[in-house]
């Protein structure tokens, strides 16, 4: 059995381009929202731990250690994080795809053709709305799941469904 194309003029031929960055990155505000987000991930944490401290009879040593990992990670997970996943975190629409990058420890791109859309959604959660943020979850038929773009000023993200939904409700595609 041959892996080679029974039609050499259907696939096209390899690029020597390189694939860019996405054009766009999220909003300002989103490095705010990110570390107030972490900073009451990280008070839910400390207060569980003085609620042990009170209840245990006696504390041990060991416990000490782990409320100061505890306070360290946090605090580099609220403070240094942020300003990581900002420079990182880049989205783009073309006529063709959808085109993000995000991850802060670990990055990864992924690319969406519009012609395989399905959905096209926004969410804006309380702490979101309190500063003006949206996300934005396009959904395909690829099993690797959707492509969330977190951090969107809510307005552009507004603009994004609308434009996306015309889009790909003109393409031919069956999404599948």
């Amino acid at each position: 059995m041959s892996l080679e194309p029974s039609d050499p003029a259907a696939v096209p031929p390899p690029s020597s381009e390189v694939l860019r960055d996405p054009a766009h990155r999220v909003c300002p505000r989103a490095v705010g929202y990110w570390r107030t987000k972490a900073l009451l991930g990280a008070l839910a944490e400390i207060a569980a731990a003085g609620v042990l401290f009170l209840v245990l009879p006696e504390w041990p040593w060991w416990a000490t250690v782990l409320v100061a990992v505890l306070v360290v990670v946090n605090g580099v997970y609220t403070f240094v994080v942020p300003g990581l996943r900002y420079r990182v975190h880049r989205w783009e629409v073309t006529p063709q795809a959808v085109h993000t990058r995000s991850g802060w420890l670990s990055l990864e791109t992924r690319i969406a053709p519009l012609n395989r859309v399905q959905t096209v959604e926004s969410h804006q959660g309380a702490l979101m709305r309190r500063y003006r943020l949206a996300s934005l979850t396009v959904t395909t038929a690829s099993a690797a799941g959707p492509i969330t773009i977190e951090g969107l000023d809510a307005e552009e993200a507004r603009t994004l469904v609308a434009q996306l939904t015309a889009i790909t409700g003109a393409s031919e595609g069956d999404a599948t």
